[in-house]
């Protein structure tokens, strides 16, 4: 064989192992996420079942088996009462929100489409574990979705997400799969966009239509669960400063003109995309599509919204009172204001540095920032931030720490619930769990603020939209 021959032989090969390595990477990272996924399932299930009373609801609820070492709650089953679900009544065109602010008439205190996937979800259901079985089968498939976009462009740090803790914890505890996957999946779009085609040589898709089609994507997820709408700020940054690229042996960046046209598109397709899927509700039943709004503005940070506020502000404040109130109100808004100035004035001085705006790693700093100023936390917001523990280089301790004190909060906030529900005694290792997972996560998520932005993309991530070498072809062949 000659050497003219030779080459594109060893190529071929390279190419095939490229894709036995990403077939094999893919197959273990389902597999892992359909075990976490049952196991998910397995846990929660046990909090119904007959007999039931009325309305549907199990009379194992919520308890379950307290001495199972993760408690079986979901708010799945949960939402089964008191907002119409069990009554199959069309979400938000009839209802509103009582004086004393009780819902009624279908809304539900969640955005549109969410609570269209808890309509459909119930559809054909009887009991609250009807409707818990029929939602866990709209939720697989963004599990699913969600696996194989992280596996893509990460390769084996996929198993960060399909084979940790919290996929076990919150799969089916809320309705969190969709919009996650609606993150992911904007950053996989212009991911992708960015790989080099080996039949043209150049970028699959353009820098304006890729990123207009990640902030359709994140629009999609404003209207499930808000917090993929923040991306747009910095997927817009990103395109506005585009073409950019770092000055020769270490000298200043090259610039370029500013693409002020392309960053307005950007930010067009996602409000576009909000209204396209606000304005049917909006016309049919502003009152009601109102009243979910409404209900989030009077939501008190109490126990149930497990946040700094009320593990660490009422100490201050003599309780909740009118001033604790005031307070969460007016600070709340106002810091996570600040922190994601914060994380896209980072995000420029890496762009003055390095040429690039990297609007990932700003998405994620303003993630941690809302996460830890929001008047809300729930424990399954734990599955917003875990992608960006896949995509970014994060340091091993801090990913641990997080998922430690993760696991140590939800066996024992929900045990929590039940111990001020009934008057029991309190026990000294709830509490103290407690509040190990709550201020371990703020702590955290405080230093996330500034490390996200540092933080390197991971391979191949970081490497999409370079031309491929002969020795690297999965670069471009399994994109």
């Amino acid at each position: 064989m000659s050497a003219s021959s030779a080459a594109p032989a060893r190529l071929g090969h390279a190419l095939l192992a490229g894709r036995g390595r990403m077939a094999l990477i893919l197959v273990v990272s389902l597999l892992a996420t359909c075990l976490t996924m049952w196991w998910s399932y397995q846990v929660k299930l046990k909090c119904g079942g007959a007999p039931f009373l009325d309305e549907g609801r199990s009379s194992h609820w919520p308890v379950g088996d307290p001495d199972a070492v993760i408690p079986c709650y979901s708010d799945l089953m949960y939402l089964w009462i008191g907002r119409d679900i069990n009554n199959h009544v069309f979400p938000f065109i009839n209802g509103g929100i009582t004086p004393d602010g009780k819902l009624f008439g279908g809304v539900v205190e969640y955005p549109v489409l969410s609570g269209m996937l808890m309509w459909l979800g119930a559809i054909g259901a009887h009991t609250d574990t009807e409707f818990f079985q029929h939602s866990v089968l709209l939720l697989v498939p963004f599990g699913l979705a969600i696996t194989v976009m992280l596996a893509l462009m990460t390769r084996w740090w996929v198993l960060l997400w399909a084979a940790t803790p919290p996929l076990v914890l919150y799969a089916f505890h809320n309705w969190e799969l969709p919009v996650v996957a609606t993150a992911v999946g904007a950053v996989a779009v212009m991911a992708w966009g960015s790989t080099i085609s080996p039949r043209t040589g150049d970028r699959r898709l353009s820098v304006r239509t890729a990123a207009i089609l990640a902030a359709i994507l994140l629009g999609i997820g404003f209207c499930l669960k808000l917090y993929p709408g923040f991306f747009v700020l910095p997927l817009a940054a990103y395109v506005l400063t585009y073409g950019t690229s770092p000055g020769p042996d270490g000298a200043a960046p090259l610039r370029r003109t500013l693409d002020w046209v392309g960053a307005v598109w950007v930010a067009a397709a996602a409000t576009l995309t909000v209204i396209a899927i606000q304005a049917p509700f909006m016309i049919l039943g502003f009152e009601g599509w109102q009243a979910a709004l409404s209900f989030q503005g009077k939501r008190k940070a109490d126990v149930d919204t497990n946040s700094i506020w009320y593990w660490g502000l009422r100490h201050f404040t003599g309780g909740q009172n009118d001033t604790y109130n005031t307070l969460v109100g007016l600070l709340s808004p106002m810091l996570i204001v600040a922190a994601f100035a914060l994380a896209v004035y980072l995000g420029w001085r890496v762009y003055q540095r390095d040429g690039v705006y990297p609007w990932i790693e700003v998405s994620a700093s303003m993630l941690a920032g809302f996460m830890l100023f929001h008047k809300v936390h729930s424990p399954q917001y734990t599955l917003w931030i875990l992608p960006f523990f896949v995509l970014l280089q994060v340091r091993w301790p801090v990913i641990a720490g997080y998922l430690i004190a993760d696991f140590i909060l939800d066996t024992t906030i929900f045990r929590l619930f039940g111990i001020y529900t009934s008057g029991s005694p309190m026990k000294w290792w709830v509490i103290t769990g407690v509040n190990v997972g709550v201020w371990v996560h703020a702590v955290l998520l405080a230093y996330l603020i500034f490390a996200f932005v540092r933080a390197p993309l991971r391979e191949p991530l970081a490497s999409f939209g370079r031309r491929a070498r002969p020795s690297e072809p999965d670069l471009v062949t399994t994109s």
